[in-house]
């Protein structure tokens, strides 16, 4: 039987196993849409229709994240594919698996301005693993399985396929259909397994180290590891420390974990990296965020670095021991090596190291005391884990709601913790948690979001509705933009240039606008009860706007351009680094 192009679309995305797809329909991409209702009234597709195109491809990261599939996301032409341009860059950054399928003006239309035309795959090419201009209907099938296989493999990321309208079209043409069942391609062979020599030098360098500290990122996660990663940590007795987007790789329960490291780490795993002799780097990347002033940052220490992404290896940090390949893969051959070589660890050989550790873990750098009057960010977060157990998904979105969340919900299970890392976009966390709950129906999923975040994407509330999503939504509402308030307030002299959300929405009413429950919290005795009612109700949304502590700041925090063992733990080492400052500067 002969199919047209946009029949040929839908049988590539049921090869794939696709079963959710999140878009937002228009002129250009009409004939997939026609076709996509026909199979959802077959039972065999599911389209999500979102509120906005930013939505959608948020929405299919959080479905990415927390499953074991790439997210599927459909936008037409011009404006609507510039608006999932943010998102596209976003997984990008976050090595999320994601293909987009934007339509396009016909073929013979390009390049003459024509209306809703632009050139997509040139404006996405930075921010997109690899991406297609189909121009033929005999490429789609092809085009399609390159995409999902491109996405999924090695170092995920977004992989974009660009369809002309005139392709899709049955009146213009129909072929036999064939997906290909194998796939080679000479330019593309991702590195899976490690080389073996350099695994045996780790190991050796291993043995000789007196202060190691293994440190994890989201590689793990992505690649499901976290169960060898958790093995090799507690074999040799290691201190353990995660980067944001590795949160949940290692169990945060383990009396082994020394918390996340970096801006806003721990000063155990910010002081432990400073004076380590040897990192055990596994899926990380050494970002800004993490090392600080990278002159200053672990002097002493020689560095393993495992990563499938040879790009990444010595891109910012020289890596003494390179070992390129899938972390699951490594670290299990490193376990069996170990194993062979009949190497029982002496766990007690970083005895010395884990008491220096100690004395910086009874600094307690993260405690904080809620009293009777304001809430305090950290305890709405704290009692969000106690209620849900610590084990409901949660989403983010970006601020200081963001690092709080980071530092007080306990993760210690992989894939449940979804935030924008890298680009650090506003608006990412309501629609993200939606993909997350459409991934894991019955599961609790939370996201903890601030009064400016969350109105960036709002109105994904009414895809909410029409779903029926029980979200919890966790808004901590300072009225500010917290986190650019808070460097404001450091390095800025106090100006609080446009930082002051004036004229907020009443969020309750904004909530039940929508047909959701909406309840504003002002009394920290009342935070507890009000988490309790939403996460136990499996039916409906639950807005929670806690008025939270106005000028509440982020502890611990390294200052740009300042190394780990430079950190502020509360306000007055920073009216203390601002005075000596201002010293320095008349003195010159």
């Amino acid at each position: 039987m002969k199919l047209s192009g946009a029949e040929i679309f839908i049988e590539c995305l049921k090869a794939e196993n696709v079963d959710t797809i999140f878009g937002y329909p228009g002129g250009a991409v009409l004939f997939l849409y026609d076709e996509l209702y026909k199979a959802e009234n077959r039972g065999e597709i599911r389209h999500i229709l979102a509120r906005h195109e930013q939505g959608a491809v948020h929405a299919a990261e959080g479905y990415a994240k927390t499953s074991d599939k790439p997210g599927v996301c459909i936008v037409t032409s011009g404006p609507g594919a510039t608006n999932a341009v943010t998102g596209i860059a976003d997984a990008y950054m976050d090595s999320v698996p994601l293909v987009v399928i934007s339509g396009n003006v016909p073929k013979d239309l390009i390049g003459k301005d024509s209306f809703q035309e632009i050139d997509i795959v040139g404006i996405t090419r930075p921010c997109v693993k690899h991406n297609f201009l189909v121009t033929c209907i005999e490429d789609i099938a092809p085009v399609m399985k390159k995409a999902f296989h491109i996405a999924s493999t090695g170092r995920p990321g977004p992989v974009l396929v660009d369809i002309p309208k005139d392709l899709t079209n049955p009146a213009v043409k129909k072929i036999e259909f064939k997906y290909p069942k194998d796939l080679v391609m000479r330019s593309y062979q991702p590195t899976i397994k490690g080389n073996k020599k350099q695994i045996k030098s780790a190991i050796k360098m291993i043995g000789e180290a007196k202060k190691p500290v293994l440190y994890a990122g989201g590689g793990v996660i992505t690649s499901k590891a976290a169960d060898e990663l958790t093995a090799l940590g507690r074999l040799y007795n290691f201190p353990v420390t995660n980067t944001l987007m590795g949160l949940g790789c290692y169990p945060s329960n383990d009396p082994q974990f020394i918390g996340m490291l970096g801006m806003h780490g721990t000063v155990e795993a910010n002081r432990a990296m400073h004076h380590s002799d040897l990192i055990i780097c596994v899926g990380a990347r050494f970002d800004d965020r993490v090392t600080g002033d990278l002159k200053k940052f672990s002097p002493d220490a020689k560095v393993i670095h495992i990563d499938i992404d040879p790009a990444s290896i010595s891109k910012n940090r020289h890596a003494h021991n390179p070992i390129v390949g899938d972390v699951k893969e490594v670290l299990q051959s490193m376990l069996a090596e170990i194993k062979e070589q009949n190497i029982v660890p002496d766990k007690s050989a970083y005895d010395a190291w884990w008491k220096e550790i100690k004395t910086w873990q009874a600094l307690d750098c993260l405690a904080y005391e809620q009293g009777d009057e304001i809430i305090k960010a950290q305890y709405v977060v704290d009692m969000l884990c106690k209620v849900t157990d610590g084990d409901a998904f949660v989403a983010s979105d970006v601020g200081q709601h963001q690092m709080f969340a980071a530092q007080y919900y306990r993760f210690n299970k992989p894939k449940r913790w979804v935030n924008s890392g890298g680009l650090g976009t506003m608006g990412f966390g309501l629609p993200a948690a939606m993909g997350i709950q459409f991934a894991n129906h019955d599961e609790t999923v939370a996201c903890i979001t601030g009064d400016g975040s969350i109105q960036m994407c709002i109105q994904e509330l009414g895809t909410c509705k029409q779903y029926g999503l029980p979200l919890n939504i966790i808004n901590l509402n300072n009225g500010y933009l917290g986190m650019v308030r808070q460097w404001q307030e450091f390095f800025y002299e106090e100006r609080y240039a446009m930082t002051y959300n004036q004229s907020l929405p009443d969020f309750v009413k904004l909530a039940e606008a929508y047909g959701h429950v909406g309840r504003r919290i002002e009394k920290p005795s009342d935070v507890e009860d009000a988490l309790r009612e939403a996460v136990e109700d499996k039916k409906r949304l639950h807005f929670l706007d806690f008025a939270v502590e106005e000028q509440g700041n982020v502890y611990p925090m390294i200052p740009a351009g300042y190394g780990h063992n430079e950190m502020y733990l509360n306000k007055q080492d920073a009216i203390k680094d601002a005075k000596l400052k201002s010293k320095l500067i008349k003195n010159d």
